[in-house]
């Protein structure tokens, strides 16, 4: 596998939250910051999808009026919650 050396300036209390889970996983500083930031573009990939898929069903009329996500939402904690609207 090929790889590329990115640089960034980071706050100096995260450097040392990172050397200090390094220390404690036993593992370098460079595999921590390659494990954060693999999970951080899965996550922001995800956000993307789910977005474009919402938009979507906003697109295509699926969707949830106020009235009715409000009703719900002031029910709940009541003595008869309604249903979550679809």
């Amino acid at each position: 596998m090929f790889t590329k050396v990115l640089t960034a300036h980071v706050p100096l209390p995260l450097a040392e939250k990172v050397d200090q889970i390094a220390a404690r996983m036993e593992r370098s500083r460079g595999w921590v910051v390659k494990q954060a930031l693999s999970a951080w573009v899965d996550q922001e990939e995800e956000r993307r999808r789910m977005t474009l898929e919402a938009m979507a069903d906003i697109e295509a009329g699926q969707v949830t009026d106020h009235q009715s996500v409000q009703a719900w939402a002031e029910s709940l904690g009541t003595d008869k919650p309604l249903p979550a609207p679809r």
